[in-house]
């Protein structure tokens, strides 16, 4: 039995305990409004960029297929997994290598490769797995420019056909209590198949819908790629901000 002693010594610990994963709680709602605020406004403007590439697409010769559009034979894949660098938010880290251990058991027949962004990704598969590239440092100073960068390799690799197939794997921000385990397909990307008569418009297009579409594309996969990575970002407060709370119980 233990004596008044030790006794005293758990409840010090205990509240200890306490404070800090308080402490925590408070950080990550802090945290939380401004990742919130940065996916929510990002969010309506790659959803108009997509609507705009579609647009012109239909209106534009369909024997012209944009280099990433190329659908191909199927031998080389990258699973893009996006995690956090930190750990203490519930299942946040450890439902997307679940998904990515799924993706690798479906597409066991090809060549896999994994682009981790998030140290806990990378802690996941870098022991049994090929790891294309690390850029969990891309958190150290989270913005577009960073993002871009990371992609526009991504694509690159695409484009001089080291890659057939490229997924996304991340968390999508639903609100601060839940997260959606989310996989899409980031390259070749989906157009809109036009079995109908190239569209006529009442506007012009300067300097011409191939060059608007070379250029349109390129940046919209560039935002997919940071939209996910926001979307993870809001995510991971929001489950270690409930993670906390329930620690707190």
């Amino acid at each position: 039995m233990a004596n008044l002693k030790e006794i005293r010594g758990r409840i010090t610990s205990i509240t200890s305990t306490m404070q800090i994963t308080r402490a925590m709680k408070m950080v990550s709602a802090a945290k939380l409004k401004k990742a919130q605020d940065a996916i929510v406004m990002l969010r309506p403007y790659s959803e108009k960029l997509q609507e705009l590439i579609e647009n012109v697409n239909s209106s534009s010769d369909p024997d012209q297929v944009s280099v990433y559009a190329e659908k191909r034979s199927v031998k080389r894949i990258l699973f893009i997994a996006v995690t956090s660098n930190r750990g203490l938010a519930g299942a946040f880290n450890s439902s997307i290598v679940k998904e990515l251990n799924i993706q690798f058991q479906n597409h066991s027949q090809y060549d896999v490769e994994v682009l981790s962004i998030g140290k806990k990704a990378y802690d996941a598969v870098r022991r049994n797995r090929k790891v294309f590239a690390n850029e969990s440092a891309v958190y150290d100073n989270l913005n577009f420019d960073v993002v871009a960068n990371v992609t526009e390799g991504v694509m690159t690799s695409f484009r001089e056909g080291k890659f057939d197939e490229v997924y996304l794997i991340y968390n999508k921000f639903v609100n601060a209590a839940t997260q959606e385990v989310t996989t899409e397909r980031l390259l070749p990307i989906s157009m809109p198949e036009t079995t109908e008569p190239q569209v006529e418009t009442d506007y012009i297009f300067e300097p011409n819908r191939a060059e608007i579409l070379d250029n349109l594309i390129p940046k919209s996969i560039k935002t997919q790629v940071f939209k996910a990575i926001l979307d993870s970002v809001a995510s991971e407060h929001g489950a270690r901000m409930t993670a906390m709370h329930k620690a707190d119980r």
